[in-house]
Formats: C-alpha cells, sequence, structure tokens
C-alpha cells in the first residue's frame, strides 16, 4: 500500500466517525483556537456570542466532549444505579428551566459545534454533562421522595485539596492561590483543558475544566477583572432545590461577572439549588482581600481577610451547617478532610512569610498523612492516592479504588494580572498510575476497563490568555 493511499484510507474513517467536517473557514471560528496538547493539557482560546463561544467549543472538542459524555454515563449508571435517559430527563424538566438565556445559547451552540463534526449528542446530553456533578445531590432527593434504594453516590463525594493566602503569610504580601482536584481517575484524567475564554459581555477568564463544560467544574478561575477563584466540596452534605438556578450556571456566571469578592457572593448565593455545595476560596488581586464563602442551602457563611489564610480540604466549617445540612464526622481525626485540614494548618504557619508560587507547587504534592504521622501517600494526603488506600472514602466506598489528585493548578498575584496560572497534569508528587496493572491487582474495578487510561505525571507548566 503506498503513503498517499495509507493516508485517504485515514482520512476517509476520520470522516466516517466524526461526519462531514465543516471548513475551518466558517465564520464563527475565525476567532477561536486550539493549541497543540502541552504536557497533558489542550489549550482552547473561545470567543464572540454566548453561540459563538458555544460552537467553537463542541466544533474544537468534539471528539473530547463524545468521549467525556460516556465516561460521566458510565460513572452515574455505575454508582447511583440509573441509566443516561434519567439524567437527560432531569436536564430538561428540572434544570433547563432554571438556565438563563446567555447560558441556553452558549449550551445550544455546543450542540451544534457537536453536530457540525458528526457527534450526535443533543442539548440534554450537554446540559446533562455539565450538571454531571450536581446529581448525586439531586438522586438523594428524588430516592428519598420516591423510596428509592440509594446508589453508591448517594453522598455527594468529598474531593480537592486548596488555599488563598494573603498579607504576612505571602512573600510579598500579595494573595496566592493553588488547587487540586480530586476525583476518580476515570474521569480525571480528562479534566485537562485550560479554556481562555473572551465574552461578548463580562469579563475575559481563563479556567481549568473538562471537554463539553462550560464552567470549570473543579473550579479554579482567573478573570481580567483581578478575582481568582478555587473551591472544595463540602462532605457528606445533603441538600436540594429543584426550584433553585442550577450550581454549574451560578459558578460559571460568577466567574464571569464578578469584579468583587461581593459581586461573587452574590451571585453564588442567588437561586442557589444546594447542587455541589462548596467551600468556595476567592481573592481580589487589587485589594490584596481573601474570603471563605461556605455555600450550603440553608445555611451561608462569608468570611473576609485583609492578612491570613483560608484552606479547604472538604471538612465543612459552620456549626449550624454541620448539624443540619451534613453527617460530617468532626471528631474523626483519621478522615480524610479532618487529617487534611491539620496539615494545612501546619504548612500555612510552617511557611508563613514564605509562600509563593513554588512554595504552592510544593504543597500540592505533599504526602505526610497527620493522623499515622509519617509520609504515607493515602486518601489523608493533599496529593490524594485513593488508589493505594486499604479503606476508600467518600463516595469511593470500595478500597484501591482509582481515585485521587489528578491535576494542580497555582497562581500568584503577579500571574493573575497576566491572566496566567501554572498547571501540572497528575499526581503533583510525580508518581503515574498505570490503569492495567492498577485492574490486574484489583479487578473489582473491571467495569471501567474499556475507558481507564494511564494517567502519567507531568511538569509545570504555565497557561496564560493568548494574544
Amino acid at each position: 500500500m503506498t503513503a498517499r493511499r495509507a493516508l485517504l484510507i485515514c482520512l476517509l474513517a476520520a470522516t466516517a466517525l466524526f461526519g462531514a467536517r465543516e471548513p475551518q473557514t466558517d465564520p464563527r471560528l475565525k476567532n477561536a483556537s486550539r493549541n497543540p496538547d502541552q504536557n497533558g493539557w489542550t489549550f482552547v482560546h473561545l470567543e464572540g456570542t454566548p453561540s459563538e463561544i458555544g460552537f467553537q467549543h463542541g466544533f474544537l472538542l468534539a471528539p473530547e466532549i463524545q468521549d467525556f459524555q460516556k465516561v460521566i454515563a458510565l460513572e452515574l449508571e455505575h454508582d447511583n444505579h440509573r441509566k443516561w435517559s434519567f439524567y437527560r430527563n432531569a436536564a430538561k424538566t428540572v434544570l433547563w428551566p432554571h438556565v438563563e438565556q446567555e447560558y441556553r445559547e452558549e449550551l445550544q451552540g455546543i450542540v451544534t459545534g457537536l453536530n457540525a463534526r458528526g457527534v450526535k449528542l443533543d442539548i440534554w446530553d450537554v446540559v446533562a454533562l455539565n450538571a454531571g456533578l450536581e446529581w448525586s445531590y439531586y438522586t438523594k432527593q428524588y430516592n428519598s421522595q420516591h423510596g428509592a434504594k440509594p446508589g453508591k453516590a448517594a453522598v455527594a463525594g468529598d474531593h480537592c485539596s486548596a488555599f488563598v493566602a494573603t498579607g504576612s503569610y505571602t512573600k510579598d504580601g500579595r494573595p496566592v492561590i493553588a488547587h487540586n482536584n480530586w476525583t476518580g481517575y476515570l474521569d480525571g484524567e480528562r479534566w485537562t483543558m485550560v479554556f481562555d475564554i473572551v465574552p461578548a459581555n463580562g469579563n475575559r477568564f481563563v479556567m481549568d475544566g473538562a471537554p463539553g463544560l462550560i464552567h470549570s467544574g473543579d473550579d479554579f478561575g482567573i478573570n481580567a477583572a483581578g478575582i481568582m477563584i478555587t473551591e472544595t466540596t463540602i462532605t457528606a452534605f445533603s441538600g436540594w432545590d429543584s426550584n433553585g438556578i442550577p450550581e454549574f450556571v451560578r459558578a460559571r456566571k460568577a466567574m464571569q461577572y464578578s469584579k468583587s469578592i461581593d459581586d461573587f457572593a452574590r451571585i453564588m448565593k442567588e437561586g442557589n439549588n444546594g447542587g455541589y455545595a462548596n467551600d468556595w476560596l476567592v481573592a481580589d488581586r487589587n485589594t490584596g482581600e481573601i474570603a471563605s464563602l461556605e455555600l450550603g442551602l440553608k445555611n451561608v457563611t462569608l468570611e473576609r481577610k485583609m492578612d491570613g489564610y483560608f484552606v479547604g480540604s472538604n471538612f465543612p466549617i459552620n456549626e449550624k451547617l454541620i448539624k443540619e445540612e451534613t453527617d460530617f464526622p468532626v471528631r474523626d481525626m483519621s478522615n480524610s478532610a479532618n487529617a487534611r485540614h491539620v496539615r494545612w494548618n501546619q504548612l500555612m504557619e510552617q511557611n508563613k512569610g514564605r509562600i509563593d508560587a513554588a512554595v504552592a507547587e510544593k504543597f500540592m504534592g505533599d504526602h505526610y498523612d497527620t493522623f499515622e504521622q509519617r509520609e504515607s501517600a493515602s486518601e489523608r494526603t493533599l496529593c490524594g492516592h485513593v488508589e493505594l488506600s486499604a479503606r476508600g472514602m467518600g463516595d469511593w466506598q470500595s478500597p484501591y479504588g482509582p481515585a485521587g489528585a489528578v491535576q494542580n493548578k497555582v497562581a500568584d498575584s503577579g500571574m493573575a494580572e497576566r491572566l496566567a496560572f501554572q498547571a501540572h497534569a497528575g499526581h503533583a508528587c510525580g508518581r503515574d498510575f498505570k490503569a492495567a496493572d492498577h485492574l490486574a491487582k484489583h479487578p473489582e474495578f473491571k467495569w471501567q476497563k474499556d475507558l481507564l487510561r494511564d494517567m502519567d505525571s507531568r511538569e509545570w507548566t504555565e497557561f496564560s490568555a493568548s494574544k
């Protein structure tokens, strides 16, 4: 077979897989770009009206979105024992009525872009995908109301380690923020998008994310007004309001439109549906102020500081929230969230006055277990390794679950001025995850076999808004 004939066959196969591809000269694509993958990340620039941004997103990331939807559908069916059709229907009847027009247009734009590449997902698929982190809250309430048996993920999972510091705690006295995303490796291996978005209205912003999501999902981002945002989930939380605004809409809106900490808190609280309940860590690089917004459904607490730090590792804070909205084991120091909380406080005090981006990067790879008081990578360390733990945690009830820290981000105020941040795909400690090896040792996870991939630890890499 000649080289030319082989190339022709490859092109025909690609056309069959993704359909007749619209030309790159489509005017909706003129301000958009997808850069070559770098150290495990895909950088995407989107610009224009909501429908244009959506089209660009769907068109440029069509294969990745199709793949990610398969992953999320598999996880939801396995953990909650419900078919994808259940979530499509809830997306249509429960969520869609509360999605404002701007984001309806962007979501529909994603569908149009996908369809242009031959991917046959529709608007309810894309809405359900965006609400992936909220479904455990909804299904818990649904199961209770309908007398249904709860699935493994009836309680929302506890993921992520993060901090924000300012004043006397940082090297230059200005805010520094960092976060690592904890989730199952099945979806976390795909949580490696960097979006640079220039919307027709609101602020330009950069954020990490997953394909097909209009929000970050694990919520690390910086906007041009100087607001730096991240969060960690509140462990063992229960609460849902079907009349509220989906969390994915509020999180995206806050990233796009906030010009102050007050703006951020107002947008997140307005229409709060309780979905994906988090402790939000926020900084304003213009003023140097930092804040913690613990956003329950019934209980909401905003704390602010000009000097100090806030840390997150999935522990609830407000005593009333703990009592009324969680089943959190406050006194169990073997609990992952509590052990990591102790470690964060140790690191903040030990490094007071020295915290910068480089120090933050080291925090992300930390393996000190405060319960066992030794170096031992596990579900209790800031660089989480549930796959090495004999007990599991949160919604990973089985021991040795392929889950933990999947990627990391760090930014100081100087980076924020340039709409830039440092990102690290895989474990920041440098440990690689090999899917075949893990499945051979733990065949109980064979249901992931067709989609679970290796997750290699890459290098720290800076990403910034394209010019």
